[in-house]
């Protein structure tokens, strides 16, 4: 029997713990830390809420099993980011919930919700093709998706 993933707001005490999660999901998938493209982990509050955004944690008991944030870009658009989910979690409907929630979470905030991700995470792409959302671009290993609600 699945065991049921509680979907929470992030509270800052759970920084660092969030902060290994992604890297370390990031390490497995192959792409090195960037101290640029990750500076947002050091600070999620000012990055994503405090800007009309949120970030939510998956968790299981008192685990952070996964991630999904969604980040302000305009007054009338939001895209969604940092979905993850460790790897023992991977395949069990995790990270789709925790993308549906996401995504619900956007579409009453925002007309517009975008999103992108590296063409090799062939299960992201699809769930998010079944989901509604349109690549709009390609740019060398990066798809860049669209959803006008």
């Amino acid at each position: 029997m699945k065991s049921i993933m509680r979907i929470e707001r992030f509270i800052p005490n759970r920084g660092t713990e969030v902060k290994e999660l992604v890297l370390g999901v990031l390490a497995e998938q192959g792409f090195d830390f960037d101290p640029e493209k990750d500076s947002d982990l050091d600070d999620i509050g000012g990055y994503y809420l405090a800007d009309g955004g949120m970030f939510f944690t998956g968790i299981l008991g008192d685990e952070i099993i996964g991630t999904a944030a969604i980040r302000r870009v305009g007054a009338e658009q939001c895209e969604i980011r940092r979905l993850y989910m460790k790897q023992e979690f991977r395949g069990r409907g995790y990270g789709k919930q925790l993308f549906q929630y996401a995504l619900s979470y956007a579409m009453s905030h925002y007309p517009v919700v975008t999103l992108k991700t590296d063409k090799s995470l062939g299960r992201a792409v699809s769930i998010y093709l079944k989901s509604g959302f349109s690549v709009v671009r390609v740019d060398g290993d990066t798809l860049f998706f669209r959803m006008d609600i």
